[in-house]
């Protein structure tokens, strides 16, 4: 096969610098009677592996864990001033409707609200796992 006037064939390129070695040093692969050359290229070669297999999704996996962990921080904080809040709100502004004997009320209305986003947010916690994943 004839290539045309100012292309390359892809065997044109290798013929013309040479033989090259994998990492692509032209002077070629170190003389295999060399241990220690080999002994450092192995070494090289393992801790690529050890970082790309191994240390880098562990660093995402605890980026992954720092976001969550504060994330749960605070919304639980979140909560737990948005349910004293609501007892305070039930508790000053109902007057002498929930007073007296029905002092207790306030508290149950406010344990209702919170056990209701509880059982909300575990609910669409099992249905996104559930769902299967998008194979994009």
């Amino acid at each position: 096969m004839v290539a045309a006037a100012g292309e390359e064939t892809p065997h044109s390129a290798e013929s013309a610098a040479g033989p090259q070695a994998p990492g692509g040093d032209p002077a070629g692969p170190a003389p295999a009677d060399d241990p220690a050359a080999v002994l450092g290229e192995l070494r090289e070669v393992v801790l690529a592996y050890v970082r790309q297999e191994a240390v880098e999704p562990l660093k995402r996996l605890a980026l992954w864990l720092a976001f969550g962990l504060a994330g749960g921080v605070f919304v639980s904080t979140g909560l737990v001033l948005l349910a004293l809040a609501g007892l305070r709100a039930l508790q000053t502004e109902t007057g002498d409707r929930l007073a007296g004997s029905w002092s207790w009320s306030p508290y149950a209305i406010v344990l209702a609200g919170v056990l209701a986003v509880f059982l909300l947010a575990r609910s669409a916690a099992r249905a996104r796992r559930r769902t299967p994943e998008s194979s994009a």
